[in-house]
């Protein structure tokens, strides 16, 4: 079962995401289009687009405006997945080839401006300041995330500390921008707002922090990349910063080499380490704490069937597998 089939007032709005977001790729460039259509099509779970719909939802929204605000967060997200691959070379995204992989690193990028420039043209219809100003300060704090990624590539002194500001950027920002701006939307006082940024905030980060476990644990068909793709590219997330803080000396200078080189000549013996120290288990553990914390925020919002789908989509993120 997918996400937005956990709710069935849901999944008809879903569906007019979905119908927006292809009627919206629209351009006079044709490449613009094919690409476009190519990253958007590809599958994936648009649980942040379907995030945006749960907390309107939940606060009572009765309007349609949800629906192209959902959209923008998943152009955002989209954005983001073209320049991230070109910025790590991945060739495989959703079992599918990148775009990159197919049309070359400055089409994606260039696709990739395109997806932003027109979520912020939606935006401005949607006529809210204070939701501009919510997802116009996340946008900018991915690209700080992204760029912060890039200057701890291939550090293996790189902290925890660290390594969660990376993860609050990267990913717990859009998650967080999709659940409080459909809060403002659905006019919540700021005591819901709140909640639900918090929720947003928590969720994204327990999302990320699965995310790492899978990369030494599911299979290229599970995950719809290759595994071992964070190792090789010298990505020191959190299961290798604890590996490397509660294995040996000997294992810790692995683990080090590892990071330090990138590529995958030490996948396995790198993979022994990270369960053999706990690192999975730490990991999960601290993505479950992230996941209550995410449930524990929804107490200051009404009960609803959306807020039990909310509880359900945190309590789902740490027990996925792909």
């Amino acid at each position: 079962m997918q996400p937005h089939q956990l709710n069935p007032i849901i999944e008809p709005q879903f569906e007019s995401v979905n119908d927006y977001i292809i009627n919206h790729l629209g351009s006079n460039v044709p490449l613009v289009e094919k690409i476009g259509h190519y990253i958007v099509e590809s599958g994936g779970k648009r649980l942040r687009p379907l995030l945006v719909l749960l907390a309107a939802n939940a606060i009572g929204y009765k309007g349609e405006k949800h629906i192209p605000l959902a959209a923008i967060i998943e152009f955002i997200h989209t954005a983001t997945l073209l320049h991230d691959d070109v910025v790590d070379n991945s060739e495989l995204r959703r079992g599918k080839d990148t775009a990159n992989a197919k049309w070359g690193n400055a089409p994606s990028v260039l696709v990739g401006d395109f997806l932003y420039s027109r979520a912020f043209q939606i935006m401005v219809e949607i006529g809210s300041m204070e939701i501009m100003e919510v997802i116009s300060n996340a946008t900018n704090v991915i690209a700080e995330g992204e760029v912060l990624q890039l200057l701890n590539t291939k550090n293996p002194d790189t902290t925890e500390e660290a390594y969660m500001q990376v993860i609050l950027g990267k990913t717990a920002m859009l998650f967080e921008a999709a659940t409080e701006s459909g809060a403002i939307l659905a006019d919540a006082d700021k005591q819901e707002q709140e909640a639900l940024r918090l929720y947003g905030l928590h969720l994204g980060t327990a999302f990320q922090l699965i995310d790492d476990v899978m990369d030494y644990l599911s299979s290229s068909e599970e995950m719809g990349k290759n595994v071992g793709d964070d190792l090789a590219e010298g990505k020191a997330t959190l299961p290798l910063i604890h590996a490397m803080r509660a294995g040996t000396e000997d294992q810790r200078q692995l683990v080090r080499q590892a990071i330090r080189k990138g590529g995958l000549d030490d996948l396995q013996p790198i993979m022994d380490i990270v369960k053999a120290t706990g690192a999975i288990e730490y990991t999960q553990d601290k993505a479950q704490q992230e996941a209550d914390k995410a449930i524990a925020a929804l107490d200051n919002i009404a009960e609803s069937s959306f807020k039990e789908t909310l509880k359900l989509l945190a309590d789902i993120a740490v027990k996925r597998n792909s």
